[in-house]
């Protein structure tokens, strides 16, 4: 893995609300094809630097660079076609829509067909639209949701609108996928599949970012984990190297250091 390019980098990411530092001189990458874990108690910053990765918010101070190039300023729009996709804590899909029509969104952020050409239908629009089908079902296939692509979204079942979402970013085709507390409101089983499609997806060549609470899932999906306290980084490693770190231990249980150590 350290041989691997850095597709992100964090550089002393700083990001001040007023009075409030919610990021302190944060610094880490992520490695193509690698998928990096962001955890840390309540309140750490993990979304704050999740928004700040997606042009949500914009940094006080350092730099966060996607395959070499600054994000800082840049609209999230043109972060997405530059190739970072992104879930949300909170489900937000096309309820109203069907399954594929919503995953055929996601693909409209490359699309290149004119307003005209849409309108009149003009062959460059047929033929792309028939592109963005079989790509939606292809992605619909991989999150395991295909035979349902008729159905309005707001049929799904909670798990299945969560992996209808991801399959709606990964139509965006990014190089990064971020997933935001993916596993909220999951149980035990439930948990299991999405840890089985989170390495599927990496294995389909996505490098993913995941913020995630359930220590059992991240330490069981990841290659490597950041750890946040109050906006600062305390731990980078692997899930071995977390798990038995005296300051993670701390940050978690609410205990001194010397006493976790």
């Amino acid at each position: 893995m350290a041989d691997r390019k850095a597709i992100l980098e964090v550089q002393n990411a700083t990001l001040k609300f007023g009075g409030l530092t919610a990021l302190n001189e944060v610094s880490f990458d992520i490695k193509e094809g690698e998928i990096l874990g962001l955890i840390g108690p309540n309140g750490a910053g993990k979304t704050t630097c999740f928004n700040a990765m997606t042009g949500v918010y914009q940094l006080t101070s350092g730099q966060i660079r996607f395959d070499g190039q600054p994000l800082a300023r840049m609209k999230r729009n043109k972060i997405t076609k530059l190739g970072i996709a992104r879930t949300f804590q909170n489900i937000r899909l096309f309820k109203a829509m069907t399954v594929l029509e919503n995953v055929m969104v996601g693909a409209d952020a490359h699309s290149k067909v004119s307003f005209v050409e849409a309108l009149f239908r003009l062959p460059r629009h047929r033929r792309t639209e028939a592109e963005s089908i079989e790509r939606a079902k292809e992605l619909l296939d991989l999150v395991g949701i295909k035979a349902r692509h008729d159905e309005l979204a707001s049929n799904l079942s909670y798990g299945d609108q969560r992996r209808l979402e991801i399959a709606r970013a990964m139509a965006t085709n990014p190089k990064l996928l971020c997933l935001d507390e993916p596993a909220a409101g999951f149980n035990p089983a439930e948990k299991q599949r999405l840890m089985e499609l989170i390495r599927k997806v990496r294995d389909n060549g996505y490098t993913v970012l995941l913020i995630e609470h359930d220590m059992r899932l991240v330490m069981g999906v990841t290659d490597r984990i950041v750890v946040l306290e109050f906006g600062r980084k305390i731990a980078e490693g692997t899930p071995e190297e977390i798990r038995d770190n005296p300051a993670v231990i701390a940050a978690y249980l609410g205990v001194d250091e010397e006493d976790a150590s």
